[in-house]
Protein backbone atom coordinates (compact mmCIF):
# COMPACT_ATOMS: atom_id res chain seq x y z
CA UNK A 1 0.00 0.00 0.00
CA UNK A 2 1.35 3.27 -1.02
CA UNK A 3 2.18 5.91 1.76
CA UNK A 4 1.55 9.39 1.45
CA UNK A 5 3.24 11.99 3.16
CA UNK A 6 1.63 13.57 6.00
CA UNK A 7 -0.48 16.93 5.26
CA UNK A 8 -0.80 20.07 8.09
CA UNK A 9 -4.21 20.33 8.45
CA UNK A 10 -5.20 24.10 9.15
CA UNK A 11 -7.23 25.31 11.39
CA UNK A 12 -9.92 27.92 10.63
CA UNK A 13 -8.42 31.45 12.35
CA UNK A 14 -10.61 33.13 14.70
CA UNK A 15 -11.82 36.21 14.83
CA UNK A 16 -8.96 37.60 16.41
CA UNK A 17 -6.67 36.10 14.17
CA UNK A 18 -8.61 37.07 11.19
CA UNK A 19 -8.16 41.33 12.20
CA UNK A 20 -4.47 40.50 13.14
CA UNK A 21 -4.04 39.01 9.39
CA UNK A 22 -6.03 41.84 7.38
CA UNK A 23 -4.26 44.06 4.97
CA UNK A 24 -3.74 47.66 5.79
CA UNK A 25 -5.38 49.99 3.88
CA UNK A 26 -3.20 51.08 1.14
CA UNK A 27 -3.53 54.91 2.74
CA UNK A 28 -3.12 53.71 6.18
CA UNK A 29 0.41 52.23 4.72
CA UNK A 30 1.28 54.72 2.95
CA UNK A 31 0.69 57.15 5.87
CA UNK A 32 3.11 55.14 8.04
CA UNK A 33 5.91 55.53 5.03
CA UNK A 34 5.54 59.46 5.28
CA UNK A 35 3.99 59.54 1.73
CA UNK A 36 0.50 61.15 3.07
CA UNK A 37 0.51 63.56 6.41
CA UNK A 38 -1.21 62.29 9.42
CA UNK A 39 -4.70 63.85 10.14
CA UNK A 40 -4.02 67.15 11.19
CA UNK A 41 -8.07 67.94 11.83
CA UNK A 42 -10.34 67.21 14.86
CA UNK A 43 -12.99 69.18 16.32
CA UNK A 44 -10.95 69.90 19.19
CA UNK A 45 -7.46 70.96 17.92
CA UNK A 46 -8.58 72.43 14.72
CA UNK A 47 -5.32 73.23 12.16
CA UNK A 48 -3.33 76.57 12.58
CA UNK A 49 -1.60 78.26 9.81
CA UNK A 50 -0.34 75.44 8.40
CA UNK A 51 2.90 73.35 9.19
CA UNK A 52 6.29 74.73 8.89
CA UNK A 53 7.23 72.64 5.83
CA UNK A 54 4.14 73.58 3.86
CA UNK A 55 4.77 76.80 4.18
CA UNK A 56 8.31 76.96 3.13
CA UNK A 57 7.69 75.03 0.30
CA UNK A 58 4.97 77.94 -0.67
CA UNK A 59 7.82 80.39 -0.10
CA UNK A 60 10.04 78.81 -2.29
CA UNK A 61 7.24 78.51 -4.84
CA UNK A 62 6.94 81.68 -5.53
CA UNK A 63 9.97 83.15 -6.55
CA UNK A 64 11.00 86.41 -6.61
CA UNK A 65 13.25 88.53 -9.19
CA UNK A 66 16.78 90.17 -8.30
CA UNK A 67 15.14 93.49 -7.59
CA UNK A 68 12.39 91.88 -5.34
CA UNK A 69 15.15 89.94 -3.11
CA UNK A 70 17.31 93.56 -3.27
CA UNK A 71 14.06 95.22 -1.51
CA UNK A 72 12.92 92.57 0.67
CA UNK A 73 16.82 92.63 2.23
CA UNK A 74 16.38 96.82 2.67
CA UNK A 75 12.97 96.36 3.67
CA UNK A 76 14.29 94.20 6.72
CA UNK A 77 16.35 97.03 8.49
CA UNK A 78 13.35 99.53 7.83
CA UNK A 79 10.90 100.22 10.87
CA UNK A 80 7.51 98.60 10.38
CA UNK A 81 5.96 95.84 9.38
CA UNK A 82 8.20 93.11 8.02
CA UNK A 83 8.32 92.54 4.33
CA UNK A 84 5.86 90.12 3.00
CA UNK A 85 6.41 86.49 2.39
CA UNK A 86 7.13 85.67 -0.82
CA UNK A 87 4.14 83.07 -0.69
CA UNK A 88 2.10 86.16 -0.29
CA UNK A 89 3.57 88.12 -2.68
CA UNK A 90 2.59 85.65 -5.04
CA UNK A 91 -0.70 85.38 -3.75
CA UNK A 92 -0.78 89.78 -4.43
CA UNK A 93 0.04 89.06 -7.62
CA UNK A 94 -2.85 86.20 -8.95
CA UNK A 95 -5.44 88.63 -7.03
CA UNK A 96 -4.62 91.51 -8.93
CA UNK A 97 -4.84 89.18 -12.02
CA UNK A 98 -8.20 88.02 -11.28
CA UNK A 99 -9.76 91.00 -10.65
CA UNK A 100 -8.11 92.40 -14.05
CA UNK A 101 -6.91 95.22 -11.59
CA UNK A 102 -5.80 98.64 -13.29
CA UNK A 103 -6.17 100.61 -10.11
CA UNK A 104 -4.88 99.75 -6.92
CA UNK A 105 -4.07 100.85 -3.23
CA UNK A 106 -1.39 99.68 -1.33
CA UNK A 107 -1.47 101.12 2.19
CA UNK A 108 1.83 100.20 3.57
CA UNK A 109 4.24 100.30 1.15
CA UNK A 110 6.60 97.74 2.59
CA UNK A 111 9.75 99.09 1.03
CA UNK A 112 8.16 98.50 -2.22
CA UNK A 113 8.68 94.66 -2.06
CA UNK A 114 4.54 94.39 -1.58
CA UNK A 115 4.34 96.61 -5.02
CA UNK A 116 6.68 94.96 -7.04
CA UNK A 117 4.54 91.49 -6.17
CA UNK A 118 0.95 93.84 -6.98
CA UNK A 119 2.36 95.15 -10.60
CA UNK A 120 3.91 91.93 -12.00
CA UNK A 121 -0.17 90.54 -11.41
CA UNK A 122 -1.93 94.14 -13.08
CA UNK A 123 -2.65 95.19 -16.15
CA UNK A 124 0.60 96.62 -18.09
CA UNK A 125 -1.27 100.03 -17.99
CA UNK A 126 -2.42 99.39 -14.49
CA UNK A 127 -1.38 102.32 -11.78
CA UNK A 128 -0.25 101.44 -8.01
CA UNK A 129 -1.06 104.00 -5.35
CA UNK A 130 1.48 103.46 -2.57
CA UNK A 131 0.25 105.28 0.61
CA UNK A 132 2.94 104.99 3.32
CA UNK A 133 3.15 108.00 6.81
CA UNK A 134 6.82 106.77 6.55
CA UNK A 135 9.48 108.52 4.59
CA UNK A 136 12.18 105.74 4.75
CA UNK A 137 9.53 103.46 3.43
CA UNK A 138 8.33 105.56 0.32
CA UNK A 139 12.05 106.01 -0.50
CA UNK A 140 12.79 102.67 -0.30
CA UNK A 141 9.65 101.60 -2.39
CA UNK A 142 10.58 104.61 -4.77
CA UNK A 143 14.47 103.09 -4.97
CA UNK A 144 12.45 99.52 -5.39
CA UNK A 145 10.33 100.69 -8.31
CA UNK A 146 13.31 101.97 -10.56
CA UNK A 147 15.82 99.06 -9.44
CA UNK A 148 12.60 97.07 -11.76
CA UNK A 149 12.75 99.14 -14.37
CA UNK A 150 9.30 100.08 -13.77
CA UNK A 151 7.86 103.34 -15.63
CA UNK A 152 7.13 106.18 -13.32
CA UNK A 153 3.81 106.94 -14.83
CA UNK A 154 2.47 103.51 -12.55
CA UNK A 155 3.59 104.50 -9.69
CA UNK A 156 2.06 106.76 -7.24
CA UNK A 157 3.75 107.64 -4.38
CA UNK A 158 1.86 109.36 -1.40
CA UNK A 159 3.53 110.35 1.95
CA UNK A 160 0.52 110.72 4.59
CA UNK A 161 -1.86 108.64 6.85
CA UNK A 162 -5.02 106.97 6.23
CA UNK A 163 -6.70 110.39 7.53
CA UNK A 164 -5.13 112.41 5.69
CA UNK A 165 -4.94 110.70 1.97
CA UNK A 166 -8.10 108.93 1.90
CA UNK A 167 -10.53 111.77 1.00
CA UNK A 168 -9.12 112.78 -1.44
CA UNK A 169 -9.06 109.62 -3.81
CA UNK A 170 -11.91 108.55 -5.92
CA UNK A 171 -14.67 106.15 -4.19
CA UNK A 172 -15.16 103.32 -6.33
CA UNK A 173 -12.36 103.83 -8.85
CA UNK A 174 -10.21 101.36 -7.67
CA UNK A 175 -10.37 97.10 -8.52
CA UNK A 176 -7.76 96.09 -5.24
CA UNK A 177 -7.16 97.68 -2.03
CA UNK A 178 -4.06 95.79 -0.21
CA UNK A 179 -3.36 96.95 3.63
CA UNK A 180 0.35 95.80 5.04
CA UNK A 181 0.59 98.33 7.72
CA UNK A 182 -0.56 98.51 11.50
CA UNK A 183 -4.13 97.83 11.91
CA UNK A 184 -4.53 100.72 14.14
CA UNK A 185 -3.42 102.85 11.27
CA UNK A 186 -6.37 102.22 8.94
CA UNK A 187 -9.26 100.54 11.57
CA UNK A 188 -11.05 103.55 12.01
CA UNK A 189 -11.20 104.29 8.21
CA UNK A 190 -12.50 100.42 7.30
CA UNK A 191 -15.56 102.30 5.62
CA UNK A 192 -13.78 104.66 3.78
CA UNK A 193 -11.29 101.69 2.50
CA UNK A 194 -14.13 99.82 1.56
CA UNK A 195 -15.64 102.99 -0.14
CA UNK A 196 -12.99 102.79 -2.79
CA UNK A 197 -13.25 99.59 -3.93
CA UNK A 198 -15.28 98.79 -7.03
CA UNK A 199 -18.23 96.32 -7.50
CA UNK A 200 -16.35 93.28 -7.92
CA UNK A 201 -13.39 94.65 -6.77
CA UNK A 202 -11.36 93.45 -3.58
CA UNK A 203 -9.92 94.05 0.00
CA UNK A 204 -7.06 92.81 1.39
CA UNK A 205 -5.72 92.94 4.73
CA UNK A 206 -2.45 91.35 5.82
CA UNK A 207 -0.85 90.46 9.14
CA UNK A 208 -4.20 88.61 10.83
CA UNK A 209 -2.92 85.52 12.05
CA UNK A 210 0.54 87.14 13.12
CA UNK A 211 1.79 85.11 16.06
CA UNK A 212 -1.82 83.78 17.04
CA UNK A 213 -2.40 86.52 18.88
CA UNK A 214 -6.17 87.15 17.32
CA UNK A 215 -7.25 84.33 18.66
CA UNK A 216 -5.86 84.10 22.13
CA UNK A 217 -8.81 86.50 23.76
CA UNK A 218 -5.92 87.30 26.91
CA UNK A 219 -4.25 89.18 24.53
CA UNK A 220 -5.77 92.72 24.38
CA UNK A 221 -2.95 95.12 22.84
CA UNK A 222 -4.34 97.86 20.61
CA UNK A 223 -3.08 96.24 17.25
CA UNK A 224 -4.69 92.92 18.47
CA UNK A 225 -8.00 94.52 19.17
CA UNK A 226 -7.78 96.37 15.80
CA UNK A 227 -7.50 92.94 14.16
CA UNK A 228 -10.60 91.77 15.72
CA UNK A 229 -12.49 95.17 15.36
CA UNK A 230 -11.58 94.71 11.05
CA UNK A 231 -11.87 91.39 11.09
CA UNK A 232 -15.53 91.28 12.71
CA UNK A 233 -16.89 94.12 10.57
CA UNK A 234 -15.52 92.36 7.25
CA UNK A 235 -17.24 89.37 8.40
CA UNK A 236 -20.27 90.77 9.23
CA UNK A 237 -20.91 92.83 5.99
CA UNK A 238 -23.42 91.40 4.10
CA UNK A 239 -22.31 93.15 0.80
CA UNK A 240 -18.86 91.35 1.17
CA UNK A 241 -17.87 87.79 0.35
CA UNK A 242 -14.53 87.20 2.84
CA UNK A 243 -12.15 84.71 3.84
CA UNK A 244 -9.24 84.19 5.94
CA UNK A 245 -5.84 82.54 3.88
CA UNK A 246 -3.67 81.30 6.74
CA UNK A 247 -0.72 81.90 4.03
CA UNK A 248 2.15 84.25 5.70
CA UNK A 249 1.11 86.12 8.17
CA UNK A 250 -2.76 85.57 7.61
CA UNK A 251 -4.74 87.46 4.43
CA UNK A 252 -8.38 88.64 5.36
CA UNK A 253 -9.75 88.62 1.79
CA UNK A 254 -13.05 90.62 1.00
CA UNK A 255 -14.66 91.24 -2.45
CA UNK A 256 -17.24 93.81 -2.55
CA UNK A 257 -20.86 92.20 -3.85
CA UNK A 258 -22.90 95.08 -4.09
Amino acid sequence: MPVFPAQAVRSKPTGSDERRAAPRPASDAGARRGHYPSRVMSPQHPPGGGTAEGAAYADRFAVESPEMGAARERALHLSGPPPVAPAVGATLAVLASTVGARSVVSIGSGGGLAGLWLLRGMRTDGVLTALDGDPEQLRAARKAFVEAGIAPGRTRMIFGTPAEVLPRLSSGAYDLVVCAGQPREYSEHLTGLLDLVRIGGMLVCHGLLEGGRVTDRTVRDPQTVAWREISRTIKDDETLLSAVLPIGNGLLLATKRS
